[in-house]
């Protein structure tokens, strides 16, 4: 099969596509035939061995994708999809999630880290589903525990996880304002339910925050990090929530502890991992809730660019330089 590996750790032209043996599955994973991929920043990350978990070099990134289920290893056989009746089999069509292994022809994944794709979705739209949407929401419905009416700001707008955030915080009735660094970023934010539009690059933000918010927010989601967070903090209303994503800006900043005694707001971290083991019920709900929103057309990722896999390590250079409006798509098998 064809894959982009990273043999050194560095920059994403690290990153070639050669051919590598095909992977077998052991006792509970499949093997999925992958149409389509996702990039997402931390995949750069990891290629820089920059990420909080290192993957020991040779290895193949990528951790979101869609494609067709080809081989069932011992013990999935009887397995049925969540929420349904059927049995998972070769030929279904299915997106997940791995650490690494996404960037090639054929990916090998737990059989519990995969969704079976609705009818009528398409395979980039599957692919570039699992990670964001899913961060996003949990964040907003289970950490933030937005309400109808409420006031959301929305960090690094039109990235990823920003524009997902803005997209699920509109259809939980709250105003949403989206902070991004560029107007074209905004447009798509606008276009997924913004209305409040702020560019970070155009001057102070804390002062737009304050004149756009005069009694201030209910909810700051923070997947940027950096100079940006405590301006965003300080334009939160008493007992309003501050959740802490990511740091895409590539700095951890240092909040001033006064600010959150004074405002009495609420400082929260989200990770996925420790939200799956630790929050079961929210857990539960939450993926319920979010599959049925995919399935009936409601939500959608907003695709920003299409590279095919031959042109890995220039998706992985597009997100790294902060190009990426929304979702960044892999065509592996057109």
């Amino acid at each position: 099969m064809r894959a982009a590996v990273c043999r050194e750790y560095g920059p994403p032209e690290a990153v070639t596509v050669e051919e590598l043996d095909t992977p077998a599955p052991g006792p509970g994973a499949v093997r999925v035939r992958v149409r389509a991929a996702a990039v997402n920043f931390p995949d750069v990350l990891i290629v820089a061995n920059t990420y909080q978990l290192s993957c020991p070099v040779p290895f193949v990134p990528g951790s979101e994708f869609a494609g067709v289920i080809e081989e069932l290893g011992e013990g999935v056989e009887g397995r049925v999809w969540p929420g349904t009746s059927r049995p998972l089999a070769v030929g279904d069509r299915a997106n997940g999630t791995v650490f690494v292994g996404a960037f090639g022809e054929q990916v090998v994944c737990a059989a519990a880290s995969l969704r079976l794709i609705p009818d009528g979705v398409d395979d980039r739209s599957a692919a570039a589903f699992p990670v964001a949407h899913r961060t996003a929401y949990h964040v907003l419905r289970s950490m933030a525990r937005v309400e109808p009416g409420e006031r959301v700001v929305v960090l690094g707008a039109g990235g990823g996880v920003g524009l997902a955030a803005v997209q699920l915080a509109t259809l939980l009735g709250a105003e949403v304002t989206a902070v991004a660094s560029s107007d074209e970023k905004l447009q798509a934010a606008a276009a997924n339910g913004a209305t409040t539009l702020i560019n970070h690059k155009g001057g102070n933000l804390r002062q737009a925050l304050r004149a756009a918010h005069p009694k201030g927010v209910d909810v700051v989601v923070d997947p940027v990090g950096g100079d940006l967070s405590e301006a965003a903090l300080r334009a939160l209303r008493f007992d309003g929530r501050f959740v802490v994503v990511g740091f895409a800006a590539g700095a951890i900043p240092r909040i001033p502890l006064n600010l959150v005694l004074l405002k009495g707001v609420h400082v929260m971290g989200f990770q996925i991992r420790d939200f799956d083991a630790h929050r079961p019920a929210d857990l539960a709900r939450d993926q319920r809730e979010l599959a049925e929103l995919f399935a009936s057309g409601r939500v959608r990722p907003h695709l920003g660019a299409v590279f095919g896999l031959d042109d890995a390590a220039g998706a992985l250079r597009y997100v790294a330089d902060g190009k990426a409006i929304g979702k960044i798509i892999l065509d592996v098998a057109p």
